[in-house]
């Protein structure tokens, strides 16, 4: 059975290129009227282009129904007039694509807070900000579909990024937590961390591997993700058409008692508490206070 967005009005930022121009046109293809958003700076967030515009003019060609806006996700005033002239235009906004991002990668040593401040400005506060833009709407209608994008860089390090980790893993928090909140309402939120050849990462990858990742690889697990029969919660990795999952994970742990409950202790107990023997996927961190109370029963 097609995956298909009828009637439904989606919001990609950063579409004026890479991956996010892949996703708007791909929801435009399967039927959303798909507003492109993008600033259209450069990597490091300088300069502005009429790269949305380009974008719209594809979909438009294809037979799609688009509009562009130059709004700057770090600006939520500029995220409220967006989803407000989508709402004029179109009646609601049922899907978000939170896919702006930029990149200013130092050693910690040598970045400067400038640095660290705008790249989390743009990832995580720009994307809490469109998502506070659609939120009301998406309680309202009863039906949301949320992706943040996260990356490899927040899940897992990476030398020269400590901003950009620091907000892709505060995204993948952000939407754990979003993923709670929106269940009632029909709320789903996800994450994806992708690897792409795009204009962030042009010259970071040699030239065949830079092809091998093309945007286009990815696309198909970010639809998925914001589809009626999406699942929620996950966080989805997606580079050269492989698709992955990971997982914050909780081992069961070891009660220390008496002399034990010291630092001495801890390191002497070291292997029993990192013991991934009966670990868990916690789906809310309530669970973490719920294994530690059966530890307590138990011992």
């Amino acid at each position: 059975m097609s995956i298909r967005f009828d009637d439904r009005v989606a919001i990609v930022t950063g579409a004026g290129g890479g991956l996010g121009r892949e996703y708007a046109l791909e929801l435009a293809r399967r039927g959303a009227k798909v507003v492109v958003n993008d600033l259209g700076g450069s990597r490091d967030g300088t300069g502005h282009s009429d790269a949305a515009l380009k974008v719209v003019e594809e979909i438009e060609a294809a037979g799609g129904t688009a509009m562009s806006n130059g709004g700057n996700v770090a600006e939520y005033d500029q995220m409220a007039e967006m989803v407000a002239k989508a709402k004029e235009a179109w009646g609601g906004v049922h899907i978000l694509i939170n896919n702006a991002g930029v990149l200013r990668d130092k050693s910690f040593a040598k970045m400067t807070p400038d640095d660290f401040k705008f790249v989390v400005d743009v990832h995580l506060i720009g994307s809490a900000f469109a998502t506070k833009a659609v939120w009301d709407m998406m309680r309202d209608q009863n039906y949301g579909r949320i992706l943040m994008t996260s990356s490899s860089t927040g899940l897992f390090g990476n030398f020269g990024q400590a901003n950009y980790g620091a907000a892709k893993l505060g995204l993948a928090g952000l939407a754990k937590t979003l993923a709670i909140e929106g269940a009632k309402n029909n709320i789903k939120v996800n994450t994806i961390a992708p690897t792409a050849g795009t204009r962030m990462t042009e010259g970071l990858f040699p030239d065949e591997a830079f092809k091998a990742f093309s945007p286009d690889k990815v696309a198909p697990g970010a639809v998925f993700l914001v589809s009626e029969d999406a699942p929620t919660n996950v966080i989805l990795g997606a580079g050269a058409g492989v698709f992955q999952t990971s997982y914050v994970t909780l081992t069961p742990g070891k009660l220390l008692k008496g002399d034990d409950l010291s630092a001495d202790g801890v390191a002497a107990n070291w292997a029993a508490i990192t013991d991934r023997t009966g670990e868990i996927v916690p789906q809310m961190g309530a669970e973490q206070s719920m294994m530690i109370g059966r530890a307590l029963q138990a011992g």
